[in-house]
């Protein structure tokens, strides 16, 4: 069982915690992530690492409560324990050699950028950052990508908190402005992800998404997690969770994506009647 030492709210939706992990914070690297399970007949939630301290033994996850497992998890505290944590999973995100790069975080997807803007600000590179959210009350790691950023834009679909726009139109108005990069980062929403990769397309520069599709085993063996990049099937968990933004077929992980979408509704009433905690 694995001990969560410390919980905050970082608004109504989403939340981080501090794990006791020190195996999985001794190999962890940016965009790794994890699966959890929160009690012994709990489904496996798998958790991109938002943060690692290697001498402390601790990990951070920064979880956003979209259905039956992750309300579940929002009821624990500090001093729980959850049943266990499987990781570090995946490839690490590929940063070596990056001069120049744009990282471009929307919503909850803001939490597994920061350590890549953070990673490549502490190698050398040059970073600008681009987070969006739907408003005001849902922005977090503000102070974060600022720190770690040559130049920050904060976008908001309604215009209550930074700019009123998406993030394609600040990294638009930045690649105009003359700013080059080696290569974006776009990690969010698929629809956001699909949007900035359209754009860079048409700018001719690399992109990396952050691919989080549906997922049991996390070894590559249930085949739950696979999708088409470059007209091939790929498995997010062995594969991935990184791919190149402009080979994913974004299209089919949107239809994919959509499919138990009346069952998780359901599960996530049940679990919120479960456990007494207000929809």
């Amino acid at each position: 069982m694995v001990r969560i030492l410390e919980k905050q709210e970082l608004n109504k939706q989403v939340f981080r915690v501090v794990l006791d992990t020190p195996l999985i914070a001794a190999k962890a690297k940016p965009g790794q992530f994890v699966i959890v399970r929160v009690d012994n007949d709990g489904e496996r939630i798998p958790l991109t690492i938002s943060d690692y301290d290697r001498k402390n033994g601790t990990i951070s996850l920064v979880v956003q409560v979209v259905g039956a497992s992750t309300h579940q998890f929002s009821c624990m505290q500090a001093g729980d324990f959850l049943q266990d944590v499987v990781g570090p999973l995946g490839k690490p995100s590929e940063l070596e050699g990056i001069r120049s790069a744009a990282v471009i975080g929307g919503g909850v997807g803001c939490a597994i950028a920061y350590p890549i803007a953070r990673e490549l600000k502490e190698m050398g590179a040059k970073v600008d950052s681009v987070i969006g959210f739907r408003n005001a009350d849902l922005v977090i790691l503000e102070k974060e990508f600022e720190a770690v950023s040559e130049e920050m834009k904060l976008m908001t679909d309604d215009g209550s908190a930074g700019e009123k726009g998406l993030v394609t139109d600040a990294l638009k108005a930045l690649v105009d402005s003359g700013r080059t990069y080696d290569v974006v980062f776009a990690i969010g929403p698929l629809v956001m992800m699909k949007f900035v990769s359209l754009l860079t397309k048409r700018y001719e520069i690399p992109t990396v998404v952050s691919m989080n599709p549906i997922m049991i085993d996390g070894t590559g063996m249930c085949g739950g997690c696979r999708l088409t990049v470059g007209g091939k099937m790929k498995f997010a968990c062995i594969d991935g969770p990184d791919f190149d933004g402009h080979l994913v077929d974004f299209d089919e992980m949107l239809m994919r994506g959509r499919m138990y979408a009346e069952q998780e509704k359901h599960a996530y009433e049940k679990a919120c009647n479960l456990f007494k905690k207000e929809v």
